[in-house]
């Protein structure tokens, strides 16, 4: 199993000590470097910037939310930054929540799946260059039906690097994670169980089994973000995790649709993401963070002595994981890297 290093995004401005902790990721032999946005800093900007001062590892976005960008768009930054970094960028994209799509923006959210679809048939376009990018979709039209009536399919300028650059979906629902099986060449989970292992084994099946898929198991890229805190007391490293998981199970989308919130449910934990969602909506965020047991926390991430992570990690390495995506400062990462080891 792989190491990653994932800078995510930032809080109120850029993470100190960021660009240290990526040099100590290649200095320690990790295979990729990865960024995030969600209504702040861009996940594009700090890749360019890392990529600068590296020279091996990848450099993965994780993830863009295509509703922040025209496909063409995103395929322009991929292959730019594909050139600039020598063949070391992975173009990861997701549909987001509706929240983000909607109240940030101003797109419309419904049926994200069948626009993810095209989505990702214009980049391919883009990045074959074997002829002017033209689609008459649902949600994308190259042309564009409409407007002046003067639009013309047009193929970049520049020659993509890499007509085969990979591109990842982030997906937490079946549907989703088997469309990434079926169109994509890796998939990227988040808040990952072993313990939820079959149910995802099945649906990348689904999505294998389909006609056209571009990909095999066997080929298949699955880098799952799972936290990694190596210390004496669990209980105190599980706490440090905690608000985060509140955060993305209670305030992380509507009551309605929190496809995090569904995720804990699947895992067993219903009744706990039922009051930690209706907690964190009303304000009690302190209480919220205390209705999760450790358990969940454990169940979703490596935490206390070395010993213990390195026992649990067999469990981590007979899943679908490829590579498992590890955040914190230089000094952390190299603790980590040494109790994985």
């Amino acid at each position: 199993m792989k190491l990653g290093y994932h800078l995510g995004y930032w809080g109120s401005g850029p993470t100190p000590g960021a660009l240290e902790a990526v040099l100590e990721a290649e200095r320690l032999g990790f295979d990729s470097v990865w960024s995030a946005e969600a209504y702040g800093s861009d996940a594009f900007t700090p890749l360019a910037w890392a990529g600068a001062s590296t020279r091996r590892v990848k450099l993965g976005t994780n993830i863009v939310q295509m509703s922040a960008r025209t496909p063409t768009a995103t395929a322009m930054t991929a292959l730019t930054l594909d050139h600039l970094s020598g063949g070391r960028f992975v173009l990861g994209l997701g549909a987001s929540g509706p929240q983000v799509v909607e109240g940030w923006y101003g797109q419309p959210y419904p049926k994200p799946l069948a626009r993810t679809r095209e989505y990702v048939e214009i980049i391919r376009q883009v990045l074959a260059r074997e002829a002017p990018v033209t689609l008459d979709g649902q949600f994308y039209q190259l042309p564009l039906n409409g407007g002046a009536g003067l639009g013309k399919p047009l193929k970049p300028t520049v020659h993509p690097l890499r007509a085969d650059l990979p591109i990842y979906l982030a997906a937490e629902g079946p549907k989703n994670v088997a469309l990434s099986a079926e169109i994509c060449d890796g998939w990227l989970p988040l808040f990952f169980s072993p313990k939820a292992d079959a149910f995802y084994r099945n649906a990348l099946a689904e999505g294998f089994a389909r006609p056209g898929a571009r990909r095999k198991p066997e080929d298949f890229e699955v880098p799952a973000s799972v936290p990694v805190i190596v210390h004496d007391d669990v209980e105190e490293a599980a706490g440090w995790i905690k608000p985060a998981l509140a955060l993305y199970i209670g305030g992380m989308g509507a009551k309605a649709v929190n496809f995090h919130h569904d995720v804990f449910a699947r895992l067993g934990y219903e009744e706990v993401a039922d009051k930690v969602q209706e907690l964190y909506l009303a304000g009690r965020k302190d209480e919220a963070v205390a209705a999760i047991p450790t358990s969940l926390v454990e169940d979703t991430s490596l935490v206390g002595p070395a010993a213990k992570i390195r026992e649990e990690l067999a469990a981590w390495e007979d899943t679908v994981v490829t590579t498992l995506l590890l955040r914190g400062d230089a000094g952390s990462l190299t603790k980590v890297a040494e109790a994985l080891s």
